[in-house]
């Protein structure tokens, strides 16, 4: 992943993802551009918001597959996957912005306690991933923005899981992952 934004990349990429969901939603039959940095596989994120507010997002915490097929495959189960919402009409897409997230390999953390954790968090920069007692919840870094308190952001994201917001961290395990992101 590229340490700092890519302006090019990021255009490609949120062209990308719009095409998939113009396709997806039967506008337009147009192939997808041919870009060799599509084919290196990556990690991302697609967030749909329509007037500023969250209409889809989801995506991959591992690079399984191309750039460009986690991208186009990630907007389109944003725009119809994301159980938060139902699937995204046709006429809602000109008014619907895209961010496409790049995300870094997830970083273990060793933490004794909660504390120990929050102290290592980096508000605004780190996005988390929790996992354990079967369950799995991540937050990009731009929750942070809605939740700028590491123990609201920690809290919130064990609720996300299905968590108590005072479940052990002891019992999960913790990971840190860095973004690099695009917005329309």
């Amino acid at each position: 992943m590229p340490t700092l934004p890519d302006t090019e990349l990021g255009l490609t990429l949120l062209a990308h993802a719009r095409l998939a969901l113009e396709r997806h939603l039967r506008l337009t039959d147009e192939p997808f551009a041919d870009d060799e940095r599509l084919a290196q596989r990556a990690a991302t994120f697609v967030t749909l918001k329509l007037y500023e507010e969250l209409r889809g997002c989801i995506g991959s915490l591992r690079p399984q597959r191309a750039l460009g097929e986690d991208v186009a495959l990630n907007a389109v189960a944003a725009a119809t996957r994301d159980t938060r919402f139902l699937p995204v009409a046709a006429d809602e897409l000109n008014a619907i912005r895209i961010e496409v997230s790049l995300l870094s390999e997830p970083q273990f953390l060793e933490f004794a306690d909660e504390v120990d954790l929050l102290r290592q968090l980096r508000p605004g920069i780190d996005g988390l991933i929790l996992s354990g007692s079967c369950r799995s919840a991540t937050f990009l870094p731009q929750v942070w923005e809605q939740l700028p308190e590491p123990s609201e952001f920690v809290a919130a994201l064990k609720r996300k899981a299905g968590l108590a917001p005072d479940h052990p961290l002891g019992t999960l395990l913790a990971a840190t992952y860095t973004v690099c992101k695009w917005r329309e």
